[in-house]
């Protein structure tokens, strides 16, 4: 019985579309099909190498793979990328980036730059000047995703990024730089710090185009926090943030603020918690609010009323159902 091939009938732009869902390895093994699908591998629009694509390399293939990358993301006859992303290799890229086999990461990052990508999503352990300075005045990328262990950020001052919408930073270190390189995206919506340190006095983001906001930084209840968080942003949606308690906080109102997810820990003293109760009264315009917090703060502060709520969940110690 023969069976018609239909999806091979299918426009190029399409299997392309298509072929863009499978794992990297999958993709190309596509080839093998049909003449038609032999080279469609070439114009994929999204490019994912993650620990699946390195999991049999070995001292004989890692060569043969680090060139598939290159002639994959620098070829002159590219379609426009909408994603490239480097993710879950950490082990693997500790095994083979080394001095004889020279990975070119920097240059593949240039690479999708050069072919207008969209989204840059990086987790990269411990690897130092990797970022070319291109990347931060890239007019075609709307999302940037950077997860990198151990890593010190430092952000070049002429940041250009006009279209970034979406920025996520992973388990690293800042200093003021990363600041000023927010303050230089001018239609930032969707910002999230996640298991981040800061070596600053303030956190300081001055964003009112934002409209999601993520400072989760999950630390223990002794955490000896020096800076001081502030945000000026009016148009905020959703605000998460996880943290011991900072030496204080500055607040925009946020009128249009629809969901906050708030835990905080660390209430040594009667001014911890006062200066927690500060954090909670620039919510107080929120619709859902879930929190998790010492229940000491409900005796000893002086809460907002909450006008707009119309869901709350708490997930304190001792709380006995007080009204707030």
């Amino acid at each position: 019985m023969c069976v018609e091939d239909r999806i091979s009938s299918f426009p190029d732009p399409i299997l392309c579309h298509i072929s863009s869902f499978l794992p990297i390895k999958q993709a190309v093994r596509t080839s093998i099909i049909s003449t038609k699908w032999r080279y469609l591998f070439a114009s994929l629009s999204t490019i994912k190498f993650d620990a699946y694509s390195m999991s049999d390399l070995t001292d004989r293939n890692v060569d043969s793979f680090k060139n598939f990358v290159d002639r994959l993301s620098k070829s002159p006859d590219q379609v426009r990328l909408d994603c490239f992303r480097l993710s879950h290799m950490i082990c693997s890229w500790n095994d083979w980036n080394d001095g004889d086999h020279d990975f070119d990461i920097s240059g593949w990052i240039c690479a999708a730059l050069c072919r207008g990508v969209k989204e840059i999503d990086l987790q990269l352990s411990y690897r130092e000047d990797i970022l070319p300075a291109v990347l931060f005045t890239c007019g075609s990328l709307v999302t940037l995703k950077l997860d990198a262990v151990g890593h010190n950020f430092e952000f070049p001052s002429d940041v250009c990024l006009g279209n970034l919408k979406t920025l996520l930073f992973r388990d690293s270190f800042f200093g003021d730089s990363v600041l000023r390189f927010i303050s230089n995206c001018h239609v930032l919506e969707d910002l999230a710090f996640i298991e981040c340190d800061f070596y600053t006095s303030d956190i300081n983001i001055q964003t009112p185009s934002l409209k999601r906001f993520i400072l989760d930084f999950n630390l223990g209840e002794f955490a000896d926090l020096k800076y001081v968080v502030v945000i000026n942003a009016p148009n905020l949606v959703y605000f998460q943030y996880t943290d011991a308690v900072a030496q204080g906080y500055t607040l925009s109102t946020m009128k249009s603020l629809e969901n906050a997810h708030i835990k905080i820990c660390g209430f040594d003293t009667i001014d911890s918690q006062a200066i927690a109760a500060h954090l909670i009264q620039g919510i107080c315009n929120v619709r859902s609010l879930r929190l998790t917090i010492n229940e000491g703060i409900f005796r000893t502060s002086q809460l907002p009323i909450f006008h707009n709520l119309i869901e709350f969940e708490f997930l304190g110690r001792g709380f006995n159902g007080r009204e707030i």
